[in-house]
């Protein structure tokens, strides 16, 4: 993949260069947020990885406008310990995964990998449920005549599983394992608050999901027809 890291700790940007150069990839770098931007709308890239603490623009705003303006590149979060308010509002921003500093090796790729699968859908599908049209494909979801949405790549993927085992629970391991390509016994509320700013984006009231409903104690299910 041709990936874009923006980080402005020089030490952790070099280290992060090295190791996805090690594993394949093409990669460019950027050391803050305005730069992050330029090179992100000028260059095509498979996947940006993006700090939320960055000089000039923060990783918030950096993601908010690399998501409207190239709503199919998979962007994976680099937070620190403690920042959980960061990355709700990083996912909320269009973010599809985030790992928390420090990380190891092993782990990071195995997140970039399971985006790369998961950046660019094969096919075109289509979900119509609660008077939501749901283009897996586009990566868009419509309710009536209102502006289409724009989804992640991982939150179609948790739609995507989640109507393909409709009629029974899916659980968060399931989740971690199919959609986030980590360990199911990860011990992690990514898969929570994931679907909290999904909900927000198609649920009539996300205080009360018919789409996406909780199963007390394993985890997920669909609830549309």
């Amino acid at each position: 993949m041709r990936i874009l890291v923006v980080e402005d700790e020089l030490g952790l940007r070099e280290g992060l260069c090295d190791l996805l150069t090690g594993d394949g990839h093409e990669v460019s770098a950027a050391a803050d947020g305005a730069e992050g931007v330029a090179r992100g709308l000028a260059e095509p890239f498979d996947l940006v990885v993006l700090d939320i603490m960055l000089p000039r623009l923060d990783g918030i705003e950096v993601c908010r406008r690399l998501r409207t303006a190239r709503p199919g590149v998979p962007v994976l979060m680099l937070t620190a310990r403690g920042g959980e308010d960061d990355v709700v509002r990083g996912l909320g921003e269009g973010a599809d995964d985030y790992v928390t500093k420090p990380f190891g090796a092993r782990e990071l790729l195995a997140r970039v990998r399971a985006l790369g699968r998961r950046g660019a859908p094969a096919t075109a599908e289509a979900i119509e449920v609660d008077g939501l049209a749901v283009d897996l494909g586009m990566l868009t979801a419509r309710r009536g005549e209102a502006e289409p949405v724009s989804l992640t790549a991982r939150e179609v993927g948790i739609l995507r599983l989640l109507h393909r085992h409709r009629g029974r629970s899916v659980t968060r391991a399931e989740l971690l394992e199919q959609v986030w390509g980590a360990r199911g016994d990860l011990r992690t509320r990514a898969v929570d608050m994931a679907i909290a700013v999904l909900r927000k984006k198609i649920e009539r009231d996300p205080a009360t999901p018919v789409i996406i409903v909780s199963v007390v104690g394993l985890g997920y299910a669909w609830g549309g027809s």
